[in-house]
């Protein structure tokens, strides 16, 4: 049992760490440590809205978890929809509630047992949330550790409001391509069942991006409508600031031979052609190709240019299908799964190749992976959960290929 006086402890504690911190981001991580300390909090964080991107924003984070960078929508998750409905959520034990999906640390792999989540509330409107998730030790947040976090947030919120909080975003490169609302059903037996529910997405030019996500999250379904393998049941494609929704045969048979590289987890290489005759191919029916030798120079397989994908290593034939992708000077590379099949040696000389391409500045790349490791040197990380996107991280500093380890 917690002793009566606790609320006002924590209240006292916590307004010393608002207003004696002239860093008001110091002050509100100070805040955090304080209440998480409090309530035995395993993690928290508070999320800052941006009206006009209309997306949160970590703030401060406390915990195993580095939430800074990280953003999604306002109205996804639980936080979102604190912060869209402006009402607290408070839920004991997260297992006995049908409704919970998960939150933004259940993306980040801290399992949510019991969660609190509360409103920012100034004097004028809702200018985001508070989050505590998972008490130590195995027991549960209380209703009186939620009186706790609403006076948490009005204090804060006040603070917030007086000293003022600009929430920082990269330098927006151009837009590629940008998904607006899709979803995709597909007819299971007498069912439908929804694989994307409302993807809202933006590829820039020049950019590592990595898709993580549980099996069954929609992934490869949204890789396929990005390569213009398959089509989206409603919402809205631009490609360049141009309506690609629907296009017809000719341009989509057009926007895969040119637009779009890729690169398989099973290479897909024809087997009756040579390494080079494979990487031929693909250039005598793209657009605007490249130098075929280059291509081969680029992925480091001159000395096996004759050789037929039966005679090279999976990493060998790996390194060929890049070098088919990047033979088409396309846009994007969408990369499914690309180091899957591979050890962690040759992964990481994958990694280093693609990691080369946009280092040369042409071409973004779009990796679908299960290992998180990869994200690291990804210039933002997109996480899916249930069809849609449920974060987006931005890497201040990614590390390199030769960096990581798994």
């Amino acid at each position: 049992m917690k002793k009566p006086d606790t609320l006002a402890a924590a209240t006292w504690l916590i307004s010393s760490a608002l207003l004696e911190v002239e860093d008001l981001e110091a002050a509100l991580t100070n805040t955090l440590d304080v209440i998480s300390t409090q309530l035995k909090a395993e993690g928290g964080a508070i999320w800052i809205l941006n009206e006009d991107t209309g997306t949160l924003h970590c703030a401060a984070c406390t915990g195993p978890l580095d939430l800074m960078g990280v953003s999604f929508e306002s109205g996804i998750g639980t936080e979102g929809k604190v912060v869209s409905t402006e009402t607290s959520v408070f839920l004991a034990e997260t297992e006995k509630t049908e409704s919970f999906e998960g939150d933004i640390f259940d993306d980040q792999g801290l399992k949510t047992r019991s969660l609190i989540c509360v409103p920012l509330n100034d004097l004028k409107k809702t200018i985001g949330c508070m989050c505590l998730v998972t008490a130590r030790g195995g027991s549960l947040f209380t209703e009186e550790d939620l009186k706790i976090c609403e006076h948490t947030s009005a204090l804060a919120a006040m603070v917030i409001d007086e000293k003022g909080f600009s929430v920082y975003l990269p330098p927006e490169k151009p837009v590629l391509m940008e998904l607006k609302g899709i979803t995709k059903e597909f007819l299971s037996g007498e069912e439908v069942l929804k694989v994307l529910q409302g993807i809202n997405l933006k590829i820039f030019k020049n950019e590592f991006v990595v898709v993580l996500g549980e099996s069954g999250c929609g992934k490869s379904t949204m890789m396929n409508i990005i390569g213009g393998m398959d089509r989206a049941t409603s919402g809205t494609i631009e490609l360049e600031g141009m309506n690609f929704t629907a296009p017809n045969e000719k341009a989509l048979t057009e926007f895969r031979r040119s637009y779009i590289g890729f690169i398989f987890q099973s290479y897909n290489l024809m087997p009756n052609l040579t390494a080079r005759e494979n990487i031929q191919f693909i250039a005598e029916i793209s657009e605007n190709p490249g130098n075929v030798d280059d291509a081969l120079a680029m992925v480091g397989l001159t000395d096996r240019a004759g050789n037929f994908p039966s005679q090279l290593s999976g990493g060998q034939q790996q390194r060929i299908s890049i070098a088919r992708a990047i033979v088409k000077n396309p846009h994007i590379i969408l990369a499914d799964e690309p180091t899957a099949a591979l050890d962690f040696k040759t992964g990481q000389e994958v990694l280093r190749v693609i990691e080369s391409i946009v280092q040369k500045g042409n071409t973004t790349v779009l990796m679908v992976t299960h290992n998180v490791e990869i994200a690291k040197m990804a210039d933002r990380v997109v996480k899916l959960r249930s069809g849609k996107v449920s974060s987006i991280k931005y890497n201040a500093h990614p590390l390199h290929a030769n960096e990581l380890v798994w």
